[in-house]
């Protein structure tokens, strides 16, 4: 079958999975979002009714006719009901348990089913299959409620009150009451299956619509930015404060690409655009936690170098391997494993450290303020931003055979300097903030120096040459320049004009070490949509953010690319700097709340 990215994400904050438009689980990881997938039909290409199929669990009606998706309100709670030929009908409620229990989080890493029949007398097909590349080479085994799946690294059990022998030999059967399916460890399931799983889905839903209900959310696309939230919010690794990129790996960007990466990790720049995009609604707890997560990678590196990733428990080597074994996403390999972007040298990560941190030095809401030994700590990173402010790197786009020194990763620089002194200043240090504030003033003068191309009215992306990628628009969000400086308009003039296709922005159009880009960059275009309204193009920002929402998946999601002819996603998914464009400029553009009163 023809695989897409219409997915719907459910999740706890420890694992996830994706459903698909025939309400089968396709991708999920277990025992967190980087571990391997139990489910990985999502990269497989076999037919789901071949019996050698693997990689996913299914619930099908027989003789079914329709199918209806949508998530329970202000939750990542899925509901699929089907229906048969005959108008018998079946709701199966899909979630991840995320609640209290014992005064403490519980977050099992499990996937959770609940089955209801509503009409009619439907019989149903459980096929349950977990990858074929964790299975062992034992065999399964029994209890009166309950199949044992041993698998290489985590054993996983199936608890259900449904027929055990009628699920594991995938036989149709008759539903006359609620059945309830719990896969996780290899563990007893404590007390009665119904009514605890009946229990878990209601706490589960009071915990998502509690979390949502603190939001500051605008005025206008409510929907669109609650379920971005939430989303985010699924990215998130709470027990150690990780936000991965997304939670997929090895969805090319575009069709016959090789641009398959891995994004189950926790990129620098990827979680500070995330926490600058929560922080927006007063979602403090992703911050609380990533800061948390921050503070100890920075004391891992004993004021050394960072890297642009690390694993979710901040593993620092995250070699990346081939999976010859899996097809990939429509067939379209590789399908990698690790990221070798670990090891590149990508400078602008020491200005997103700082920006993300700062913002614990003002915000009296938090727990925990900074204070002194935290600003000392931040130093060191600042050092680093000002000794490599205008050395060569790999760059944002993360250009794995050549090196540059990007203005992007400059101006990041600038704002670590820029930033560590406004820090020092709320902290009364008064020399600090001298100090970073002259270091901030030098670094500005040499990237006015360097990358201003007077000959071509734009700032380049490099020193070097006259170069454009979609980065430069971030200039106007850094602070660094006013929305109505000259060389800000002649930037954005320049990046439209080279960039620009129809309502879509590339992120660069020239050759790098995979060929030319074939596809739009989603979030490129949302930074295009905040520098339309911020230069006072606001019509032309509004009509853009329309476009852009309407490609959305049923789910109300985006993934890293889009083609620009025909508006189908690519990419990993979902992708975290897609869903934060969607609540950034929906924070811009929405009328004030005090238009309704």
């Amino acid at each position: 079958m023809q695989r897409s990215l219409d997915l719907w994400p459910i999740g706890n904050c420890q694992v996830s999975a994706l459903v698909d438009r025939a309400g089968t689980i396709v991708w999920g990881c277990v025992p967190r979002v980087d571990g391997e997938p139990v489910f990985s039909a999502l990269l497989d290409t076999a037919d789901p009714q071949s019996p050698t199929a693997t990689g996913f669990w299914s619930i099908t009606l027989e003789n079914c006719v329709s199918l209806e998706q949508h998530y329970i309100r202000n939750t990542p709670v899925l509901v699929s009901r089907h229906t048969d030929a005959n108008g018998g009908t079946i709701e199966v409620v899909d979630f991840c348990p995320r609640l209290r229990r014992d005064n403490r989080g519980y977050r099992p890493a499990a996937f959770a089913r609940v089955l209801r029949p509503l009409s009619g007398a439907p019989r149903i097909r459980v096929r349950l299959r977990p990858a074929a590349w964790l299975a062992s080479d034992s065999r399964k085994t029994f209890g009166s409620h309950h199949i044992h799946y041993p698998l290489k690294r985590t054993d996983m059990r199936l608890t259900t009150n449904a027929s055990a022998s009628l699920v594991d030999e995938e036989r149709l059967f008759r539903v006359e009451q609620p059945l309830h399916f719990f896969f996780g460890p290899n563990e007893p399931f404590l007390g009665d299956i119904g009514p605890t799983m009946e229990h878990m889905l209601t706490e589960t839903i009071s915990e998502w619509q509690l979390w949502v209900r603190s939001l500051a959310i605008p005025l206008e696309w409510q929907e669109a930015v609650i379920r971005a939230a939430i989303t985010l919010k699924l990215c998130q690794h709470e027990e150690t404060g990780a936000i991965v990129a997304a939670l997929t790996t090895s969805i090319p960007e575009h069709d016959g690409s090789q641009r398959n990466w891995d994004y189950r990790y926790c990129w620098i720049r990827d979680a500070y655009y995330t926490v600058q995009a929560l922080n927006r609604l007063g979602a403090l707890d992703v911050l609380e936690s990533y800061l948390g997560y921050l503070r100890n990678i920075v004391d891992a590196s004993h004021g050394g170098a960072i890297q642009p990733l690390y694993g979710v428990l901040g593993e620092k080597e995250l070699e990346e391997r081939e999976l010859a074994t899996v097809a990939g996403y429509r067939g379209q390999g590789p399908v990698r494993i690790g990221n070798q972007a670990y090891q590149q040298v990508q400078h602008d990560v020491y200005g997103q450290i700082v920006l993300s941190s700062v913002h614990a030095f003002f915000d009296r809401r938090l727990l925990r303020l900074s204070g002194r030994e935290d600003f000392e700590s931040l130093e060191k990173v600042g050092e680093h931003a000002w000794k490599l402010h205008d050395v060569a790197d790999a760059g944002l786009w993360e250009l794995r055979t050549r090196q540059n020194v990007h203005t992007y990763s400059a101006a990041m620089c600038w704002a670590a300097c820029d930033r560590l002194s406004k820090a020092a200043t709320v902290l009364g240090l008064v020399n600090r903030a001298a100090f970073w504030s002259g270091r901030a003033a030098t670094i500005r003068a040499e990237i006015e120096a360097k990358a201003w191309k007077p000959e071509a009215n734009t700032m380049s992306a490099r020193f070097e040459d006259v170069h454009m990628d979609a980065s430069l628009i971030q200039l106007l969000d850094l602070h660094f320049f006013a929305p109505d400086d000259p060389r800000f308009l002649g930037t954005l003039a320049a990046v439209e004009k080279g960039l620009r296709r129809g309502n879509y922005m590339l992120r660069y159009a020239t050759e790098d070490d995979f060929g030319v880009p074939m596809t739009a960059f989603t979030v490129c275009s949302f930074w295009l949509i905040e520098a339309l309204y911020l230069t006072g193009r606001t019509e032309d920002a509004r009509q853009l953010f329309e476009e852009m929402l309407s490609r959305r998946t049923s789910a109300g999601l985006l993934s890293e690319d889009m083609d620009f002819a025909t508006g189908e996603l690519w990419g990993n998914y979902p992708q975290t700097y897609s869903l934060v464009g969607i609540i950034n400029c929906a924070a811009l553009l929405s009328r004030p709340w005090r238009t309704v009163r």
